[in-house]
């Protein structure tokens, strides 16, 4: 008799969330390096307030921002893999990028600080993005790390 088949753990909610922002975080990454998506692409700097390319013509981005971008999305995926690491990812992911839209609004566009560099689209947008991950980790993360008696 052979033993009965085990199934996989169920994944917890927040970690079927991470690997979504993660997604988005590479496909963003690899837009930013193709011409035409990303507008002015002939002036994308490898970090620089300078950098003149604007992905979907809207949003500063450069190599460096690319990178960070593309490294978001990777540890998204590699954090996935237990509850608490994807909880991690998405608080501190969160609070990485609200720390990000302060700075981007203290620091002026033009300065030689803007290093990333930024732009008020930028800025709003690590807003949104701050909030959505830092709440995806508080509301999915309770229901994810709980055990069910």
């Amino acid at each position: 008799m052979t033993p009965p088949a085990s199934r996989p753990a169920a994944r917890a909610p927040v970690q079927q969330a991470a690997p979504v922002t993660g997604v988005v975080f590479l496909v963003v990454g690899v837009l930013g390096f193709i011409p035409g998506i990303t507008t002015d692409y002939g002036s994308l700097e490898f970090a620089s307030h300078e950098s003149g390319a604007e992905l979907l013509g809207l949003f500063q981005v450069s190599i460096l921002h690319n990178l960070v971008h593309l490294a978001y999305g990777l540890a998204a995926l590699m954090l996935a893999g237990t509850a608490a690491g994807a909880y991690s990812y998405l608080l501190v992911g969160g609070a990485v990028y609200l720390v990000l839209w302060v700075y981007g609004l203290s620091v002026g566009h033009d300065s030689d600080a803007d290093f990333v560099p930024l732009n008020s689209a930028d800025d709003w947008l690590h807003f949104v993005l701050g909030i959505a991950m830092t709440g995806l980790a508080l509301v999915v993360g309770r229901r994810g790390t709980r055990t069910d008696a």
